[in-house]
């Protein structure tokens, strides 16, 4: 893409989203391991996306809209991958922003970060598969007595099973099979393997 074209992304419409990654390269096609640990065909780099300051700024507004009547006190995503959309979600809706740091018991706040008792939250991500993380988040958030009342993501790839115990508002939903590493046709295809995800950086 051209800068004037990353540049001056004003009003972007919903139906726009899919055609504006497939544009930037933001879906990819070969062997990944997804943070949920199982793999697919098909990976959603969404950071190539919100790269882009115009992009994702229209990104968070358009997530920011399906949840404008909400009671909402914070948004909260998980480092690294919600950062950059997490804040612009908060900005769009004019609540602070909060991201959570993976710890070997799972996510943590740090940072002089707060979550108070009785505080609602929206969780923002970039992808949805397993719902792994936001599970993850909403075990977090409810330590701390407060409550997550929804989910927003870029794209909503879950299969039938998955179910989300919230209310979720996504920009572009896809049909994306996945499978158990121990049954998977690349794996047996002896296709190399790539893991993307933040959760598997070291």
């Amino acid at each position: 893409m051209s800068q004037s074209q990353t540049s001056m992304d004003e009003h972007l419409q919903p139906e726009e989203v899919l055609p504006r990654m497939r544009e930037i390269g933001a879906i990819i096609e070969g062997h990944f391991e997804l943070s949920s640990g199982r793999h697919s065909d098909r990976y959603f780099q969404c950071a190539r996306v919100l790269q882009y300051p115009g992009l994702a700024k229209e990104l968070g507004r358009l997530l920011a809209e399906h949840f404008n009547e909400l009671e909402i006190d914070f948004v909260l995503s998980p480092a690294v991958g919600g950062i950059l959309l997490g804040h612009e979600v908060a900005r769009g809706l004019g609540r602070r922003h909060v991201f959570a740091e993976r710890s070997a018991d799972g996510f943590c706040i740090r940072r002089g970060f707060e979550v108070l008792k009785g505080e609602r939250a929206l969780v923002v991500d970039d992808v949805l598969t397993r719902g792994t993380s936001f599970l993850e988040m909403k075990s977090m958030v409810e330590g701390f007595e407060a409550e997550v009342v929804g989910l927003a993501v870029i794209v909503d790839r879950r299969e039938e099973e998955v179910a989300i115990p919230t209310p979720v508002a996504s920009l572009v939903e896809m049909e994306v099979t996945t499978h158990d590493p121990s049954s998977c046709p690349l794996c047996a295809q002896g296709v190399a393997i790539d893991s993307p995800g933040s959760r598997h950086v070291r």
